[in-house]
């Protein structure tokens, strides 16, 4: 399984500016990363090319920051890809807590991060089904072409 980071955030100007700064600092590159706002606070969940040690600037520098075990699977680029690992989850009964995704190769490859209860099992499903679930290399660095 891969990780994300979770970072919560005042919502004011300048504090996720300071986060990438952080990252900057450590030369940890971003690879995806989506903002949910709740009465004055964010959250960002970001992923990244080292998460251990964003987690490790981020809690030194004061931010309030998790490690969180995420699935990122390699699905079709097209109309239908994402509905088509949906399909498969519901099915099955699995419940997506948490989702973004991120093209990779246009009309191709995109990536789909899930938070589920239990990563394992859905790994299993994923992977029975014919998705490719990416291992921490792959993703952290994605340095070559993924093909769904």
């Amino acid at each position: 399984m891969t990780e994300q980071v979770s970072v919560f955030i005042d919502n004011k100007p300048g504090r996720l500016n300071a986060v990438t700064a952080i990252l900057l600092d450590q030369a940890i590159d971003i690879r995806a990363m989506t903002i949910a706002n709740h009465r004055g606070y964010g959250v960002a969940k970001l992923l990244v090319s080292d998460p251990r040690l964003a987690h490790q600037a981020l809690t030194e520098q004061g931010f309030a920051a998790a490690l969180q075990p995420v699935l990122a699977v390699v699905i079709a680029d097209r109309p239908g890809g994402l509905h088509d690992l949906l399909e498969g989850l519901a099915e099955r009964q699995i419940n997506v807590l948490n989702a973004y995704g991120f093209v990779i190769t246009p009309g191709q490859s995109a990536v789909w991060c899930l938070e589920v209860a239990d990563l394992a099992e859905t790994a299993r499903l994923v992977e029975a089904r014919g998705w490719r679930v990416l291992k921490e290399s792959e993703l952290y660095r994605l340095s070559s072409p993924l093909a769904p």
